[in-house]
């Protein structure tokens, strides 16, 4: 007797309902190869509606089916891979809106076309970065917006997976860069807001500004020199590396200081600790000159002036107290010149006693930032020498007074031999006098700065530094020498002097 016509069938490789000898409804099918299994429904011998399409390695697809194609929403997953796909099909590939999960735990939620990334989508990757924007063949293209896994966070625009074009860059540190980009880098006109307030508006290269500066120049001669007790005011520029100045950068912080030519003292035994701690403390300074240097404290004038940009931290990091009195004391010094006519003879004191503020409370310059790479350091004084620089004085007059003791051969050539004993004799009492005053120099009764050489140094202490590189320190000479007497002046009290600074 026949089986009813509408009735299960079953066969070596399909288990269900049939119709008209054509597999219709339910039904169970495994395929020749043995690597396919179907479980859902049928329609006139063809998986129609809903179904699952099962692979011998473990991976499948469930949802639904069109005239024997995987058309509609299913949910489709890959063993090998451990990737989980849930949206739209169309003939079995990836079509239309749908969720991809990624084994390694990335995401992508978002508009597929024949199985490629296409249209508005997110994206996640395994390390937390996030896209949001346009897909075109897979990669990001397009307008788009990205926060990657150091908390940067770019929008703007894609080509083919790299930033290029126009794009704004919002840095975790505070950093925020506008402009063009190429090749996923800075590139062409853009401009930096740095963390550091930095602000640098030019022409990029690689991802490198173009027009940054480079290195920094104290303007004037080789050898700056500066009156004994006066203010003086120093320029600074910041220079490309064609030597022209950096007016496309704003905001470096510079800060300027001194130093004088260091000299070892040397210890005797009776050294006791806290000197040795102190000599420890103090470290030397290389300069270009061919000679360390350590450190002299410089001041400023106040009276009528504000800080700049006194809310700016990083402009702070100077002690600030309210007592100037190492101020005062250099202008009430200067003022003394003039009554007096500049001549020193006519002081009442040569080493009047006026205090001195120690070097660790006095009002240092304030650090400064530049403006279209240009800083001026204006009103800078020279303040009186510490008691930790006396013995290098008392070096540099030891050593003057070696160099000076005899005249040089040329003119030795030409002295008779009792113009030889005037000369030794006047120098031999210069000395003893000069020897004399010097055992009664202390930090208290020296009014200025020592006429004499120094070191001005201009440093880059920008913090952070502008892109991680701090320019280097700029240095130059000062010569201090002594106020230009109004009336005659008087050669002994001069030579008799406080000894030059080498």
């Amino acid at each position: 007797m026949a089986a009813p016509r509408n009735g299960p069938r079953i066969s070596q490789h399909y288990v269900g309902d049939v119709r008209k000898q054509l597999r219709h409804g339910y039904g169970i099918y495994v395929y020749a190869n043995s690597f396919f299994r179907y479980e859902g429904e049928w329609e006139d011998g063809k998986k129609h509606g809903h179904g699952k399409l099962l692979f011998r390695d473990g991976s499948y697809y469930e949802g639904q089916f069109v005239r024997g194609e995987i058309t509609g929403s299913g949910q489709r997953y890959w063993a090998a891979m451990g990737n989980t796909y849930s949206g739209g099909f169309q003939d079995g590939e990836l079509h239309g809106h749908g969720v991809m999960k990624y084994k390694d735990g990335g995401r992508y939620e978002g508009e597929f076309a024949f199985g490629i990334r296409e249209g508005h989508s997110l994206l996640v990757d395994k390390d937390g970065q996030t896209y949001s924007g346009a897909f075109y063949s897979n990669k990001k293209h397009g307008d788009g917006q990205m926060t990657f896994q150091n908390g940067d966070h770019y929008e703007g625009n894609w080509v083919l997976d790299q930033r290029q074009g126009h794009g704004v860059l919002h840095c975790v540190d505070g950093s925020i860069y506008e402009g063009q980009w190429r090749n996923d880098v800075f590139s062409g006109q853009g401009t930096m807001i740095h963390c550091s307030g930095v602000i640098y508006d030019g022409p990029w290269i690689n991802g490198h500004p173009a027009d940054v500066a480079k290195k920094i120049t104290v303007l004037g001669e080789d050898v700056i020199e500066v009156v004994q007790g006066s203010p003086a005011t120093f320029h600074v520029e910041l220079r490309k590396e064609d030597g022209e100045r950096a007016e496309n950068e704003n905001g470096r912080v510079l800060r300027i200081c001194a130093g004088i030519k260091h000299i070892p003292s040397a210890k005797s035994q009776a050294t006791n600790i806290l000197e040795l701690i102190e000599d420890f403390e103090e470290i030397p300074m290389e300069t270009p000159f061919g000679y360390e240097c350590i450190n002299y404290p410089l001041s400023y004038i106040t009276e009528g002036k504000q800080p700049q940009n006194s809310s700016d931290p990083s402009l702070m990091d100077q002690t600030e107290v309210e007592s100037s009195n190492a101020l005062q004391t250099v202008a009430s010094d200067h003022e003394l010149l003039h009554e007096t006519g500049g001549d020193p003879s006519n002081r009442q004191d040569e080493y009047p006693k006026i205090s001195v503020s120690d070097e660790d409370t006095a009002l240092s310059p304030p650090n400064k930032r530049a403006e279209m790479g240009k800083v001026s350091f204006e009103d800078v004084v020279f303040v009186p020498p510490p008691a930790r620089l006396l013995h290098l004085l008392e070096y540099n007059d030891k050593t003057r007074k070696k160099a000076s003791g005899r005249p040089n051969g040329e003119k030795a050539e030409k002295m008779t031999v009792s113009q030889e004993k005037i000369e030794d004799s006047r120098s031999e009492i210069l000395n003893k006098e000069r020897k004399g005053k010097l055992e009664n120099v202390t930090a208290d009764n020296i009014t200025t700065a020592i006429t004499g050489e120094y070191v001005v140094m201009v440093e880059d202490v920008t913090s952070p530094p502008f892109l991680g590189y701090a320019l280097p320190t700029a240095f130059k000479l000062v010569r201090i020498v002594p106020e230009k007497p109004k009336g005659k002046s008087n050669r002994k009290s001069e030579m008799l002097n406080v000894p030059t600074v080498n």
